[in-house]
């Protein structure tokens, strides 16, 4: 933890007792940092009442596509702290968090990279805006009881493609996309949207690791896919979404989003216009993997027509999106056995990265990961 991040903390309005927590430091060490650096102190922030920081506190009160939009990423990506008056939004896309911060007025400030937390994480303080939230239904520890908000009509589509910028999954070629959610509630009020809309639509469900049913509701089709486009983008700006959800939901559209990847591994290219999708860079790994679940993730591939690895890659991107997981390490199978594949060099860096956070090894992951690849 730096003292610049520190300070940044303090100066975005938050109190000794909010950034003790997020920081691991006592209120002692905190005083002493802001001394050092000669940063003059709010005696209402000492005492634990927090200054209010830049933001427009009626942001959730006037319904807006850019209000809407944000709601809807905070639904499936947003934290609300149970005991301080602040929320949350992570993304790994600074991007995303930057806009949020423009949308809201509000000073950008990220809660600092720690064992815990890997991904960027915008802190808002408001205590009008956590009531706002709240009389929409959305409160602390909502993930498996968040209800379906009541969004006006015109505002569902700038809603929904909040929510699929922050749980959705959107299948590279384009044929599949589905959106993650702990709450049936709002995965049927969600389905409902998309029946109105004249969507083919299913709800599956799996269970999860600490035994809660993980609900994922799905839009299967060439067709269907451009169909949803065409409405959830209708008012987008021209940035606030996830650009390659953008570019695979649309590539088999009339009129396809078409826009390079300038990222360092490009997931496409444009080639005379047309999408083409890359495999990127991978590299060899080797370690020891659950025979049976090699032997599942077999008989998933053959049916599917698809590599192992690609199986496998589908769930990793998932769990990597936990930041932290619950894994009975005395569970570990006795059947495992040596496996080599190749996978996408970034992402097995971050999961390695991820197993030395979480104090795991790199096949616990993998094998853990085996609930969240998609087999519909």
């Amino acid at each position: 933890m730096t003292d610049e991040a520190i300070i940044n903390m303090y100066k975005s309005g938050m109190s000794f007792k909010e950034m003790q927590p997020i920081i691991g430091l006592s209120d002692r060490a905190i005083r002493n940092v802001l001394y050092k650096h000669e940063i003059p102190m709010n005696r209402e922030q000492y005492s634990g009442q927090p200054r209010k920081n830049k933001v427009n506190e009626d942001f959730f009160k006037v319904w807006t596509h850019e209000m809407a939009w944000v709601l809807g990423l905070f639904v499936t990506d947003g934290h609300v702290n149970k005991q301080y008056h602040s929320i949350y939004f992570s993304q790994k896309d600074e991007r995303i968090l930057k806009l949020i911060a423009k949308y809201m007025e509000a000073d950008y400030v990220l809660a600092p990279i720690g064992s815990t937390r890997s991904t960027p994480t915008l802190i808002v303080n408001s205590k009008k805006i956590k009531m706002d939230l709240e009389a929409l239904g959305i409160v602390a520890n909502k993930s498996l009881t968040v209800p379906f908000p009541n969004i006006p009509g015109e505002f569902l589509s700038s809603f929904v493609r909040g929510v699929i910028d922050g749980d959705g999954w959107v299948g590279k070629e384009g044929y599949q996309m589905h959106i993650t959610s702990g709450s049936l509630d709002f995965t049927e009020g969600l389905l409902a949207v998309f029946h109105s809309w004249g969507l083919k639509t299913k709800i599956t469900f799996i269970k999860g690791q600490t035994g809660n049913i993980i609900y994922r509701l799905w839009v299967n089709g060439k067709n269907e896919l451009p169909k949803l486009a065409k409405i959830i983008y209708k008012n987008a700006t021209f940035d606030d979404f996830h650009v390659y959800k953008r570019v695979y939901m649309t590539q088999h559209s009339d009129a396809p989003y078409c826009i390079e990847d300038k990222s360092s591994l490009p997931r496409w290219k444009l080639i005379d216009g047309k999408l083409v999708h890359t495999q990127g860079s991978r590299t060899p790994f080797r370690t020891n993997i659950s025979k049976s679940v090699l032997d599942f993730l077999k008989g998933v591939a053959k049916e599917k027509k698809i590599h192992i690895n690609y199986l496998i890659e589908s769930g990793l991107e998932k769990v990597l999106k936990q930041e932290v997981i619950s894994y009975d390490r005395d569970s570990r199978p006795k059947d495992r056995i040596q496996y080599k594949t190749t996978y996408d060099a970034e992402l097995l860096a971050n999961v390695r990265e991820f197993a030395k956070r979480n104090k795991l090894f790199i096949n616990d992951i993998i094998e853990y990961s085996v609930q969240w690849i998609d087999i519909e």
